[in-house]
């Protein structure tokens, strides 16, 4: 059974096979693929990611950048957004949890932060909308930046004479441009444009030479597996949420997942579906980071999500596939900045 995106109720019947007919073939030459079933990934792959109530202005995407990398943010000031969501290496730190405030570790794998702005919602459990209010979160949570309140965060603003010129730069028709809400907007000005075009994308517009044929069959692969049923739309994921264990237990569910946002019990171990964008690069897997492999990720959603047990051959074909979904990174775009001077009363480092 599956979500469709914005609703709790569980809709539709299970995940449904496109009845494609996979290719037995003994050479990667011979793969090929209908070009009609790549509609369900459509349409293409945007530049950036718009929100009609946060316009993108480079005043803005420059201080969000800013603001990312400024471990000064977080009370030991050792922890920036990209501690756990590390630009350089596709977005995440590729630990099952980060490591924030005193070593604390949360419940839940840090997910990427690329192509996150075309989500549905942010976090695992959707509990933000947009990027904009998810930017907000970690900074004020005890266990990962641990700030002791927005309050104090603007106070380390006030501080820094470049940051609040910078504010002004970015929101100059508001009257008082250093507050919390400006924080995430800029933040997500910055992440809106964190977009990662692969070699699948230039498959998909019609150059037929951007893909292997290993990954063209693996492409096929996972289709006959019926993996595109919630791994769909341009992003292969990040449209809808699902539950785990559809048709055979999840093993070891301790997370209760959308249900602690909703406390509706139809969101009972119901997860948003992540993109497969960069998956080979985001190891380890999960709401948890159980899984290190991404062969043995594959194997676990089909048998738990699909009731299809894989054979190790068809495990490494769909990860073949997913290898052209590997995107460039804006190397350009995500270089870290000149940081802003600290004042004579920006508040230095607490570890206590």
């Amino acid at each position: 059974m599956r979500y469709r995106p914005g609703t709790r109720m569980l809709v539709g019947t299970m995940c449904v096979m496109f009845g494609v007919a996979m290719a037995t073939t003994t050479a990667h030459a011979e793969a090929k693929v209908e070009r009609a079933m790549l509609a369900a990934f459509g349409p293409a792959l945007p530049d950036v990611f718009p929100n009609p109530n946060n316009p993108i202005t480079d005043a803005k995407v420059d201080l969000g950048r800013m603001l990312y990398y400024d471990k000064r943010f977080s009370l030991s000031q050792q922890i920036s957004c990209n501690s756990c969501h590390m630009l350089d290496k596709y977005g995440t730190d590729n630990a099952p949890t980060s490591s924030g405030h005193k070593g604390q570790h949360g419940g839940r794998s840090a997910p990427t932060v690329y192509n996150a702005a075309g989500h549905l919602a942010q976090f695992w459990d959707g509990r933000s909308p947009d990027v904009e209010d998810q930017a907000k979160g970690p900074v004020l949570n005890p266990i990962e930046m641990a700030m002791p309140s927005k309050e104090y965060v603007l106070q380390v603003i006030n501080s820094i004479p470049g940051y609040v010129k910078a504010f002004k730069q970015a929101f100059p028709d508001d009257k008082d441009p250093v507050n919390y809400d400006n924080w995430g907007l800029a933040i997500g000005a910055f992440e809106r444009q964190l977009v990662t075009p692969s070699p699948f994308d230039k498959f998909m517009a019609g150059d037929d030479d951007a893909i292997s044929d290993a990954e063209k069959e693996g492409f096929m692969t996972f289709m006959q597996t019926g993996c595109q049923a919630c791994h769909n739309g341009p992003l292969f994921g990040g449209r809808l949420y699902q539950k785990v264990g559809l048709t055979k237990p999840w093993p070891n569910l301790e997370d209760k997942g959308r249900f602690d946002v909703t406390k509706n019990p139809a969101d009972m171990y119901v997860f948003k579906v992540p993109s497969l964008r960069n998956i080979a690069k985001t190891a380890p897997y999960f709401h948890n980071g159980s899984v290190a492999k991404l062969p043995d990720a594959v194997k676990m959603m089909a048998r738990h999500q699909l009731g299809r047990e894989l054979t190790d051959e068809q495990a490494a074909s769909i990860v073949a596939f997913l290898n052209s979904l590997t995107g460039k990174l804006p190397t350009e775009y995500i270089k870290m900045p000149e940081l802003p001077k600290s004042g004579p009363k920006t508040p230095g480092p607490k570890l206590d």
